[in-house]
């Protein structure tokens, strides 16, 4: 006895979407892993979820890229436009700029250098001079900084000090004229 038929349309609950997701996705891949071993072909599946969830089958004997390469020089249907294009050039570019800026911190950081030559040696020996020219530059700022800050500070603390001495003083006066007092038998017990 087979299956009845469905009426193909969304399902309304999210669960049972979801687990007829993940069901009919395991099926789709199941059947072109299956095309792909039985006939030979190249096969490249891409299921994106309504979460974003990316999932893809791809020929043991192929590659993602080679397969559109193959569609494109055959089919003559370009699936990139000139703006993806544009953005994939951009993306290797920064790529090579990044690996190329990887090396150079590594030959700053003294690593990988047996493979330079003199004048390249030499570029590396004024980078880093440069570079700790800059370093020694921020360092005196730094401590022309805190040295006004010192001096500021100590200025406060002066006039503190001095506001101090002066209350210190009153307070001495007063004592002596009691004292003095006392001793004349000014001010009796």
């Amino acid at each position: 006895m087979g299956r009845g038929k469905i009426e193909i349309k969304r399902i309304d609950n999210p669960s049972n979407r979801n687990v007829t997701y993940t069901k009919r996705r395991k099926g789709l891949v199941k059947k072109a892993t299956e095309i792909s071993i039985l006939c030979d072909a190249k096969i490249s599946l891409i299921i994106i979820s309504n979460t974003g969830k990316i999932h893809e089958y791809c020929s043991p004997a192929t590659t993602l890229n080679a397969i559109m390469k193959t569609y494109h020089d055959r089919s003559g249907k370009r699936l990139w436009d000139a703006k993806h294009e544009s953005i994939h050039n951009e993306i290797e570019r920064i790529k090579r700029e990044t690996e190329r800026m990887q090396v150079q911190l590594r030959h700053l950081k003294g690593d990988d250098i047996t493979s330079l030559n003199y004048e390249e040696l030499i570029k590396i020996e004024q980078a880093l001079e440069d570079g700790l020219t800059n370093v020694r530059e921020r360092q005196m700022e730094y401590v022309k900084e805190v040295r006004k800050n010192s001096t500021a500070r100590t200025k406060i603390l002066a006039e503190e000090n001095k506001g101090l001495r002066f209350i210190l003083q009153e307070q001495e006066m007063a004592l002596h004229g009691i004292n003095r007092e006392m001793d004349m038998g000014i001010i009796r017990h």
